[in-house]
């Protein structure tokens, strides 16, 4: 295939940054939406040029790390897929394609198509984790948990930090992501003593980090890769109310 290119180019996050045009020659339907930017790159390097920047480490759909907007949407067009397993089959010869960063202030461009995304970072340093004495691990069946509570625990535990609900959002609302990391662990007995700290200083640390609040669009949810409900919002206010 032959694709026409409209991509973000920025040097540095001081810079305004522009949409520049290439051309992508000779891509595999079979080829991933990453491994399309490598040949394009292949090609800038080969010309002198600076190579397009952009995320990445484990291109499984597992880290999160390959987080950009294309044609508008967070990871592309198939719903319940991060960019990396994206693949070109999904687009048509001759397409234009437009591939942008995520869009919030609390995600800023350092270049091109990276984000720093430490403000995750700094709301999981917050509470995101469960106080316990080190030594060996306990048996798995030592604490019985009612099958309900391990499958939302698990569904919540999927989020992989991409912040594609931030970018889907008008608002740039991190609730999705922080109600995930909020009830995977409240939902489980070791979580549950620290629950209500946990929950405010959570939500403290995502109001500084200057995200916005939901008003209820779920376009989270719908740009969400692992397709994390926005029934876990609901209770993150529960949590936040009743702490």
């Amino acid at each position: 295939m032959k694709l026409h290119l409209k991509v973000w180019r920025q040097k540095d996050k001081n810079d305004k940054g522009r949409m520049v045009s290439y051309e992508a020659n000779n891509i595999s339907e079979h080829m991933s939406f990453l491994e399309m930017l490598d040949v394009v790159n292949d090609g800038l390097i080969k010309k002198g040029d600076d190579p397009i920047a952009f995320d990445h480490d484990c291109r499984e759909g597992i880290c999160g790390s390959c987080s950009m907007v294309i044609n508008g949407v967070p990871h592309g067009p198939e719903k319940g897929t991060t960019t990396c397993q994206l693949h070109m089959r999904k687009f048509k010869d001759g397409d234009t394609v437009y591939i942008e960063p995520w869009r919030a202030k609390a995600f800023p461009v350092t270049k091109d198509l990276i984000v720093d995304r430490s403000a995750f970072d700094r709301i999981i340093q917050a509470g995101g984790y469960v106080s316990v004495n080190t030594g060996g691990a306990p048996d798995g069946n030592a604490l019985p948990i009612p099958k309900v509570d391990a499958d939302l625990a698990m569904d919540a535990a999927t989020c992989i930090g991409c912040g594609a609900c931030v970018a889907a959002c008008k608002n740039a609302s991190a609730m999705l992501f922080v109600s995930a990391k909020v009830s995977h662990l409240a939902l489980l007995p070791q979580g549950v003593v620290e629950k209500k700290e946990r929950v405010r200083k959570m939500v403290s640390a995502m109001d500084k980090e200057g995200f916005g609040n939901c008003t209820n669009q779920y376009e989270c949810e719908a740009a969400c890769p692992k397709e994390i409900s926005v029934n876990f919002i609901t209770r993150l206010n529960r949590e936040y109310i009743s702490s």
